[in-house]
């Protein structure tokens, strides 16, 4: 049996390449450093804010956006953190690097804020049966500060929110955060002239879910990245096509697409193909089309003899 094998590691960005769910293929976290740093510093500085007038005034819903917002500074450092643990090099025990560690980070992130949106639904809930007064200026002068300081940390990612699901996670939350500031804002201005009290859990519940549309898709794609699912975006059947058309391939089988990484997909593929190598031109042209037309920048091809048979042919058979 012939073989033949190819390790492509093209970081050309994609053409043609649909990323859906957010899930691209360039490296941006290693541009994002500053961004992180920076949106990191200002967002805690807001939360301690937040919480010592959230406490003053006694607004459930600022101390809510001050929880969002402390949860988003975790996932903020998770998502530098995994950008730099996805930049170490290949080791004997890690031949991969770190790189999955930004897949864990995105699903351990979409947990956190699902586990705060719990507690803020649980403390609005006993708000609407005991509800206080609240200190409507200070509350709308603190949230309109963070509509501020969330629209800027958002803008800092919004270059790279198509490029990685942990990028695009951090640009969501900031967005949202955002938003529900602005929520907060006008719930303040409500209560101001109505006296309706009972409007300050309703934007906590709110928040929360803000909190959860926001979050669903971040947890339900890096939960499939972590199954080693085929990336969102990625058609898995027209890959095969493409591969199967290709000049003297005759039979494709035991092909497997995942991420690495939230920037990087690899694919594996045995091909079926007459007579002896060498096979060069081919895995060549396999190499650029995969990375330039699919996204895909580290596949693995082996090249099999037409007739040899292959433990692994069986499509059901991993």
């Amino acid at each position: 049996m012939a073989h033949d094998h190819s390790h492509a590691h093209s970081h050309a960005p994609s053409s043609g390449h649909s990323h859906g769910g957010g899930h691209g293929h360039s490296h941006a976290p290693a541009n994002f450093d500053r961004a992180f740093a920076i949106g990191i510093g200002l967002n805690v500085a807001f939360v301690a804010a937040e919480v010592v007038y959230g406490l003053s005034s006694h607004s459930l819903a600022l101390l809510a956006d001050a929880g969002h917002n402390a949860s988003d500074v975790l996932g903020l450092l998770l998502a530098w953190g995994a950008a730099w643990a996805t930049r170490r090099l290949p080791s004997r025990n890690f031949t991969y690097g770190w790189r999955r560690s930004s897949i864990m980070a995105s699903l351990i992130n979409a947990v956190a804020l699902l586990v705060a949106v719990g507690i803020i639904v649980a403390e609005s809930i006993g708000r609407f049966a005991d509800p206080e007064p609240i200190a409507t200026g200070t509350v709308m002068l603190v949230a309109g500060a963070g509509i501020v300081v969330n629209g800027i940390t958002a803008l800092l990612f919004v270059a790279g929110r198509k490029g990685d699901l942990n990028v695009q996670g951090a640009f969501l939350h900031m967005l949202s955060d955002a938003i529900v500031s602005a929520g907060v804002v006008l719930a303040a201005l409500a209560i101001s002239f109505t006296g309706w009290l009972w409007l300050d859990p309703v934007v906590s519940l709110v928040v929360a879910a803000v909190i959860v549309v926001g979050t669903w898709g971040l947890l339900k794609e890096s939960l499939r990245l972590s199954l080693d699912a085929v990336p969102a975006g990625i058609d898995c059947d027209k890959v095969e096509r493409y591969l199967a058309g290709l000049p003297g391939v005759v039979a494709v089988h035991d092909m497997h697409i995942w991420s690495m990484s939230t920037t990087e997909v690899a694919l594996t593929v045995h091909l079926g193909v007459p007579g002896e190598g060498p096979h060069d031109a081919l895995l060549h042209r396999i190499a650029h089309d995969l990375a330039h037309e699919y996204g895909i920048a580290h596949p693995t091809v082996q090249i099999e003899a037409e007739h040899a048979a292959c433990a692994l042919e069986p499509a059901d058979r991993v």
